[in-house]
C-alpha cells in the first residue's frame, strides 16, 4: 500500500495505491490518521484509481477515518474507483456518507 496525499486551498487530496486489506490495514489506518492531522483541512477527497483491490478491513478503515472527521465537521468525498469497488461501496451504501465525485 502507498498513500499519496497533497493539501490544496484546504482540501486534503489522497490517494490510495495497492491492496486495502487486513496486510495493510495498520500502515493505512496510521498513515491516514497522521495525514489528516492537518489544521488547516476543510474537506477531503480520497483518489481510489490506483487501489486494485478492497474487502471489509478497508470498509472498516473507511468507516473510522469518517467518523473522525464527521466529529471535525470535514466531509470526506471518493473518487475515480474501479467497478470492483464501485460495487462495494454501493452494496454496503458508504456513498450515503461518503459521496462520490468527478
Amino acid at each position: 500500500m502507498q498513500i499519496k496525499s497533497r493539501v490544496y486551498n484546504n482540501t486534503l487530496y489522497t490517494s490510495l495505491c495497492g491492496e486495502l486489506d487486513e496486510m495493510s490495514a495498520s500502515y493505512t489506518r496510521n498513515q491516514l490518521d497522521l495525514i489528516m492531522q492537518n489544521p488547516l483541512i476543510k474537506q477531503i477527497v480520497i483518489d481510489l484509481s490506483e487501489l486494485t483491490f478492497m474487502d471489509s478491513t478497508g470498509i472498516g478503515i473507511l468507516i473510522g477515518r469518517y467518523k473522525k472527521m464527521k466529529i471535525k465537521n470535514i466531509p470526506i468525498f471518493i473518487c475515480n474507483p474501479n467497478n470492483h469497488i464501485e460495487k462495494i461501496f454501493k452494496m454496503t451504501g458508504l456513498y450515503e456518507i461518503m459521496p462520490k465525485i468527478n
